[in-house]
């Protein structure tokens, strides 16, 4: 790769976009970057600190440049069409959608977590749901330690999980304003959502398939920050203050423990999972209790794709 490298952002405008800038800057300030969108924000200038661009348009006819590294946050379709127009020029593509997760030939990276996958990439990379990278960050060290056979997610989402129109409607008091919303992207033949079926299927693609998990997904009125109450069943028999110990030590998680916990205004701009409320499961054997939250905009999506930059550079 080239040094400096060239990284280009495909949804710069965005909420994610943009922070995905901002964490390029502060973490490989070398980089050289462009930005790409769509005709709507084509032309528009974007500052950031001393850092000055111009937004290019999104477009077959305008993809001359080669960059080391794509970083896209433009959705499914956008990367369905364009990834691979990246890809064949060398391109290796870091995609925040949801396109190509499933994909059994595309790894699906959590660089605390499963780094390795990288050393099988075929030019293009996922980046995980928000809320899967942070429960599987949390749950690394017990899964490596004792294994784990089930998990049972319950999560609580901001708004801005939909993006930057649901803060406006959340601040003009529409949707789940004074209320909460037990529903997360559509609704699929089982009765899970898509949201559900992501955390599901993307926890058992990074850990192991065979581990039992379920979910429900819940949208809360607050702009930033996910929070998830997770139920976890380990594989070896183990204590409270065993596990209390090992999350103590993980340097990949900030740990709340004797009583004290995180909420999403400390997940704020913090690139570090939070992990608290520690409690064993006394209806089940071998089974525990944690709370989890993260800033699902920075950790949950741009912070994870410029570590696997980091990586690949």
């Amino acid at each position: 790769m080239k040094n400096p490298p060239k990284i280009a952002i495909v949804g710069a405008t965005g909420l994610v976009g943009r922070t995905m800038l901002q964490v390029l800057l502060q973490r490989i300030p070398n980089a050289t970057i462009s930005l790409y969108a769509s005709h709507k924000s084509a032309g528009s200038p974007i500052v950031e600190g001393e850092n000055k661009y111009t937004v290019q348009l999104l477009s077959t006819d305008n993809l001359s440049t080669e960059y080391d590294i794509a970083l896209f946050s433009a959705g499914s379709n956008i990367s369905r069409q364009y990834a691979p127009l990246f890809q064949q020029k060398g391109t290796i593509v870091i995609d925040n959608s949801s396109c190509w997760r499933q994909d059994s030939s595309v790894p699906l990276v959590v660089p605390q977590v499963n780094s390795q996958s990288l050393k099988n990439h075929k030019g293009i990379i996922a980046n995980p749901n928000c809320t899967t990278i942070q429960c599987v960050v949390a749950l690394n060290s017990l899964q490596k330690t004792f294994g784990i056979e089930r998990i049972i997610y319950n999560s609580y989402q901001s708004a801005s999980g939909a993006g930057a129109n649901a803060i406006m409607q959340l601040q003009r008091q529409y949707g789940c304003y004074d209320n909460i919303i037990p529903h997360i992207d559509d609704f699929c033949e089982d009765g899970y959502t898509k949201e559900e079926h992501k955390m599901i299927f993307e926890t058992q693609k990074i850990f192991e398939k065979n581990i039992a998990t379920t979910a429900t997904c819940v949208r809360v009125p607050i702009q930033y920050g996910h929070g998830v109450s997770i139920n976890v069943q380990l594989s070896k028999k183990t204590s409270f203050e065993e596990i209390d110990q090992i999350l103590k030590q993980d340097r990949n998680i900030t740990y709340y423990n004797d009583n004290t916990y995180p909420t999403p205004k400390d997940a704020k701009g913090k690139d570090n999972v939070l992990v608290g409320r520690l409690r064993k499961d006394n209806t089940h054997d071998n089974c525990y209790n944690l709370w989890v939250v993260a800033d699902n905009i920075r950790k949950g999506a741009a912070t994870n794709a410029v570590e696997i930059a980091e990586i690949l550079l």
